[in-house]
């Protein structure tokens, strides 16, 4: 795991500044704190740098930016790649000799054999920048599912890439502004959906995309891979099969992600994903599992703690726990928005924080967590609520005449503010009835919250322009596919391609590499999204039970309190913290912000705070994060160091 950078100068523009590229270096000293490298080419026309925390081969000859060697090609690169052993068995077979064990020197020596076509043979997670001298081109990539970032712009007659926006920022010639598109699609996701960011003019490689740039500045962006390309059609498979295959794709999936030099363990929240994660790490380890566990000083219902310890005990692992508070919460609110670098407006981003501290602290370096396995199961509560929505009275509903549609919305005798008269407006507007898993603010709700002026300006603007090309592309996709078609799968196929890589993971990769910890996303192996994805509607539910097929395939492998015990989610206490010091801190700082800056509706949020709405905390992102981005200079938060044990070495 790393953090990567560069910069390409383009046609006459001046040649790339190494001291830039070394800065950039330290500001990501947090994502690889062991070792750190610069590659300048001879032209002084591309330069990459690498930021390494070292996991696999600790030694010297892990050192990046890596070359071919022939010297060719440069790479820089962030991830793992679990199958890099078997490709250089085959490449030594071609006469490839290797200087390291690492699987970057794997990777770049498929690039140089494959070119593109080379990620289809890497099963991991990485964002990938190589440099070849000879076509005086450069290639980004960023794996299938988006566990790892990767942003760009262009400035100053130059190309900047990085893996977080804040060394993007160094340069001088890139400008501080709001994306004003960007922050209205933030208010419906809690996140700016790719390829888009809230910094006007940086973008994101979306998730399964390459990219390519010539030394004139043409950027070649195309997908490699979409969710259905590892599907399987598995119509005339038994539930048995089903459960056989999942239960073995999975294992092999826990087994790849065990492959490293330092120590491992897992975040255990005594759920029933995280437990698999244990269990399955269990019996393939000679060692007690390292599991790391967090709660809630005061609000004991928030607390998994008994469930976590009954696992802890059920498997013998080495367990940990930490507590944290609001004073915990309001002391890291600064740090929190320096390493988001756009807001991620989930407030899960702290106790991850906190946890992977633990970790670290506790000398464990890479972890296992659990994110995908509810989308792909469905395995949330109000998925099910929506699931019986759209098979009871949306569908008839929305046959109706769209002229009878728009008269039950206007007349629908509901709060304005509820998500159900946004589900009203959408099944008049003839739109989709779900728009992901995590939804803040509706379209109609959205123009009561914006400042007039900027409502003004965005006028014609609407978050359904992001979901109706998912939607087409399910359609499409799903066409050869009968047993993936079904609304579930619809669910899951949106949240692979939207929530997911751009909240869900941010949160665990900005929030785990803050503390020098690599985690690993099991559930997210692309071949198991591609046979979850590959099941019948009608396998994966039953009645009104979440996760019901996932259930049935882990019962036996894991206690059955663990598998029954009532769904609770990793949540925060937010709600009960907005009546005491966090809601002072909104009130003060929403309060001035809306008076100040013309994109909050100030009587608006006033009501909001009043009421202590649970959506302000997504607000209050906004702000902090303008605050220190766009009217400060970005500057680390005060008695932030990052942790840094190896040599400060340059090439």
């Amino acid at each position: 795991m790393c953090g990567i950078a560069g910069v390409v100068s383009l046609g006459d523009a001046p040649p790339v500044d190494r001291g830039l590229v070394q800065h950039m270096s330290g500001i990501l000293a947090h994502r690889g704190p062991d070792d750190s490298g610069i590659y300048l080419s001879p032209d002084q026309r591309a330069g990459l740098t690498n930021r390494r925390l070292s996991i696999i081969d600790l030694s010297e000859a892990g050192h990046q930016p890596m070359s071919t060697p022939d010297g060719s090609m440069w790479i820089a690169y962030n991830g793992e790649v679990y199958n890099y052993a078997d490709h250089r068995s085959a490449l030594q077979d071609t006469g490839v000799i290797f200087r390291s064990r690492s699987d970057t020197e794997v990777i770049v020596n498929l690039y140089q054999r494959y070119g593109p076509e080379a990620l289809h043979r890497l099963r991991g997670m990485f964002a990938i920048a190589i440099w070849d001298e000879n076509k005086r081109q450069l290639f980004l990539a960023r794996d299938r599912i988006g566990i790892k970032p990767l942003y760009y712009t262009f400035a100053g007659g130059q190309f900047i890439f990085a893996s977080e926006i804040k060394a993007i920022l160094l340069h001088s010639s890139v400008k501080r502004e709001v994306d004003e598109e960007a922050f209205y699609h933030f208010l419906s996701f809690l996140t700016s959906p790719a390829p888009r960011t809230l910094f006007r003019g940086v973008y994101k490689l979306p998730p399964g995309h390459f990219a390519v740039l010539n030394d004139q500045g043409s950027l070649h962006i195309e997908e490699y891979w979409d969710v259905f390309d590892s599907a399987q059609d598995i119509q005339g498979w038994t539930t048995a099969q089903i459960k056989e295959s999942l239960l073995d794709e999975l294992r092999e999936s826990i087994r790849l992600r065990m492959v490293s030099d330092v120590p491992f363990g897992v975040f255990l929240s005594g759920g029933i994903d995280s437990s698999t994660n244990v269990a399955l790490m269990a019996e393939q380890m000679d060692r007690p599992v390292q599991s790391f566990s967090i709660g809630y000083r005061g609000f004991e219902h928030y607390n998994e703690f008994q469930y976590a310890r009954r696992v802890a005990q059920h498997f013998n692992t080495d367990h940990h726990e930490v507590m944290i508070g609001e004073d915990d919460l309001l002391n890291f609110l600064p740090s929190l928005i320096y390493h988001q670098d756009e807001p991620i407006a989930d407030p899960v981003c702290v106790p991850i924080y906190y946890v992977s501290k633990l970790a670290r602290e506790n000398g464990t370096v890479v972890v296992q967590v659990g994110e995908g396995a509810d989308e792909l199961f469905v395995g949330y509560t109000h998925w099910m609520d929506i699931l019986g929505l759209y098979n009871g009275i949306w569908q008839p509903y929305t046959r109706l005449p769209a002229a009878l549609r728009r008269l039950a919305y206007h007349a629908a005798p509901l709060n304005r503010d509820s998500i159900r008269y946004e589900y009203v407006r959408r099944a008049a507007a003839g739109e989709e009835l779900f728009w992901g898993g995590a939804e803040a603010f509706g379209e109609a709700r959205k123009l009561r919250l914006l400042h007039p002026d900027l409502r003004a300006s965005l006028s014609g603007l609407s978050s359904w322009d992001v979901i109706h090309p998912h939607r087409q592309r399910f359609e499409q996709r799903t066409r050869g596919l009968p047993a993936a078609q079904g609304y579930a799968n619809w669910m899951a196929y949106l949240d692979l391609r939207l929530r997911l890589p751009e909240l869900l993971l941010m949160r665990v990769d900005k929030m785990s590499m803050a503390t020098s910890v690599e985690a690993r996303v099991p559930y997210l192996d692309h071949e198991f999204v591609g046979l979850a994805m590959s099941i019948p509607e009608r396998e994966k539910l039953h009645g009104k039970t979440t996760k019901h097929l996932f259930k049935e395939t882990v019962r036996g492998l894991i206690p059955d309190e663990i598998i029954d015990r009532p769904k609770q989610g990793f949540a925060v206490p937010v709600e009960e913290w907005l009546q005491t010091g966090l809601g002072e801190v909104i009130r003060h700082k929403l309060g001035n912000f809306a008076e100040q800056r013309g994109f909050l509706n100030a009587d608006y949020v006033q009501r909001m705070a009043s009421q202590q709405d649970y959506l302000i905390w997504y607000l209050l992102n906004f702000v902090l994060w303008h605050e220190m981005w766009i009217e400060g200079n970005g500057a680390a938060p005060d008695g932030f160091r990052p942790l840094v044990t190896g040599a400060e070495c340059c090439q």
